[in-house]
């Protein structure tokens, strides 16, 4: 088990942010409703992209952003993982105006003002989540995906409590008895390699144009048009990217936008083109309406 230091360090949003906002959404979004939480701080533990050596985190609201603590030394790659985790490696000081041309995006964002879109702690990690959540709710997901963690993966000591990272991609090449279907264990071991090659890191994807990072993606094991823009979106965190795909999103935006039943991709294109450069969060806060969080229903 890892023991607990103390290393501490702040991150700064440029634009609105509320870190509030943020963790309503972790406790209400289904895939993390599980994590513990006080209400005032989040503790987590993952493999760092930087090394693949797990690490634990606790992150407290600060003026203008975040206070991080973290179980081992931080370094610039590690800040930029956590800051990513929160969409503060983005200047948001541009999104509130696109509310200006599009009223209903406006809306949700007097609602939630400083709301940014929560990512997984890793590209690696949501590609796996995106392979176990197929077919399956998001709740046996969840359940899943941490017996994983409690079978693979290492304990870190956060704040005196423990938590369990989720493994990283060399703990599962070889793995086998993950509690899945035999394919999705395919799958997950095909994942393992890109992430292994490079090609399931932040930096790789969001060097890339949003289209030819989704392309990538969905050449990779198990990954369709929906998983990839989760992965783009939610576990690299890219800012300007839609989705080609994504069948509840686009149900939500044929209520809010009024279009018909039978409207094309490229009707929801051409709305989307308007929140640029800020398409993906733009999307998010949609989503994030759907599981409460504008509502503040837990």
């Amino acid at each position: 088990m890892t023991p607990m230091t103390t290393h501490g360090f702040t991150l700064t949003a440029e634009g609105p942010f509320d870190f509030a906002d943020s963790l309503r959404f972790v406790e209400d979004w289904p895939a993390t409703s599980a994590l513990p939480s006080d209400g005032r701080t989040l503790r987590f533990a993952y493999c760092a992209e930087a090394d693949w050596r797990p690490i634990g985190v606790s992150v407290t609201a600060a003026p203008g952003g975040v206070s991080v603590t973290t179980t081992r030394a931080a370094g610039p790659a590690i800040r930029g993982e956590v800051a990513r985790v929160f969409s503060l490696d983005v200047d948001g000081t541009g999104f509130a105006k696109l509310g200006e041309a599009d009223p209903v995006l406006g809306d949700l964002q007097r609602r939630r003002p400083g709301l940014r879109p929560v990512c997984f702690w890793s590209p690696w990690e949501a590609a796996c989540w995106a392979v176990i959540v197929q077919r399956s709710s998001m709740l046996i997901a969840a359940r899943i995906k941490q017996r994983i963690a409690e079978r693979y993966g290492a304990r870190v000591v956060v704040d005196g409590q423990e938590r369990t990272a989720f493994p990283p991609p060399v703990s599962l090449l070889d793995a086998g008895g993950l509690g899945l279907p035999a394919q999705k264990e395919e799958w997950v071991r095909g994942l393992a390699r890109a992430a292994l090659d490079g090609l399931l890191t932040t930096e790789h994807l969001r060097s890339l144009p949003p289209e030819e990072a989704l392309a990538e993606l969905r050449a990779l094991p198990g990954v369709g048009p929906f998983s990839a823009g989760l992965i783009l979106i939610r576990g690299a965190g890219a800012p300007d990217a839609f989705p080609g795909d994504e069948p509840r999103l686009f149900a939500i935006l044929r209520e809010v936008y009024g279009l018909p039943e039978d409207a094309t991709p490229s009707a929801y294109r051409k709305i989307a083109e308007s929140w640029r450069p800020y398409r993906s969060w733009a999307s998010f806060l949609f989503r994030s309406a759907a599981y409460g969080v504008m509502d503040g229903n837990g």
